[in-house]
């Protein structure tokens, strides 16, 4: 990064140099025109919209990581309750029930604080009462699948905890605003001062487009907390299997957690 500040300062101290000292020995002629502002927009709008199209490729892959692993931990889930009944009855009852209140915890609790990036310890209570539920379990058919799904629902998790983190650096997202900024200012300037409604139209026009696209970047880049955001879809549809495949030999008030995936006092 040094180098790169260095030899860009090399260069345009240069260019400033040979501009002033040796451009009058090179042309014979009194030149006081060169190149004007006009010129120098295109390239600065060529470089703002690579500039935003490269960003936006990162915001996106990062909402659509957030998306597979939210959907990933959903399957982990549905699978340790569908293998918890391989286990023996009372494994099996206390298993079931953790997984409801596991993904209550999720959906209630955890998704609402990854809209500021930050997680929830409540669906750890129930993950860790998950682990220590297997341990009878220890040489039995269903222990492999048991853990071998926790372990995947706990990468899930970490996954989806991890992109609920916005993965472009906020120096970044103001330096893109400054160019943005600069480039607007510079296309103004462009512009004729009279009979100009039709560029002044076209210049509203790509204002609005590169602060449209500004604003999709960061509002991907948030994918729990913005307009267009990861809903907790899968994990509540894994709740509802799991609740029903509970309820099937026991009833709402056997389960160790309320609505909100809070254990209940005992």
């Amino acid at each position: 990064m040094v180098l790169v500040i260095v030899v860009v300062a090399a260069a345009l101290l240069a260019g400033l140099a040979a501009n002033r000292f040796l451009r009058p020995r090179l042309l014979s002629e009194d030149d006081d025109t060169g190149m004007a502002v006009k010129d120098l927009v295109g390239p600065l709008l060529t470089l703002t919209v690579l500039l935003l199209a490269f960003v936006m490729v990162t915001a996106t892959g990062s909402y659509g990581k957030a998306e597979v692993a939210a959907r990933g931990e959903a399957r982990a889930v549905d699978q340790i309750t569908e293998a918890a009944e391989y286990a023996p009855a009372a494994q099996k009852t206390r298993i079931q029930a953790d997984t409801v209140c596991y993904a209550r915890a999720v959906r209630t609790q955890e998704w609402p604080a990854m809209a500021d990036g930050d997680g929830s310890p409540a669906p750890s209570v129930w993950s860790t009462d998950l682990r220590n539920s297997f341990r009878p379990l220890q040489g039995e058919p269903a222990f492999g699948m048991l853990v071998a799904a926790d372990n995947k629902r706990s990468e899930e998790r970490q996954e989806r905890l991890t992109q609920a983190t916005p993965s472009v650096p906020s120096a970044i997202f103001y330096f893109l605003l400054a160019t943005l900024t600069i480039t607007v200012v510079a296309l103004g300037t462009c512009i004729p001062r009279r009979n100009n409604r039709g560029q002044v139209i076209t210049l509203v026009v790509i204002t609005a487009l590169l602060a449209t696209t500004l604003c999709i970047i960061r509002d991907v880049d948030r994918p729990f907390g913005g307009i267009v955001d990861v809903q907790p879809t899968a994990i509540a549809e894994a709740e509802r299997q799991a609740t029903r495949d509970f309820l099937a030999h026991h009833s709402a008030a056997d389960l160790p957690c309320n609505d909100q995936g809070i254990r209940r006092n005992t």
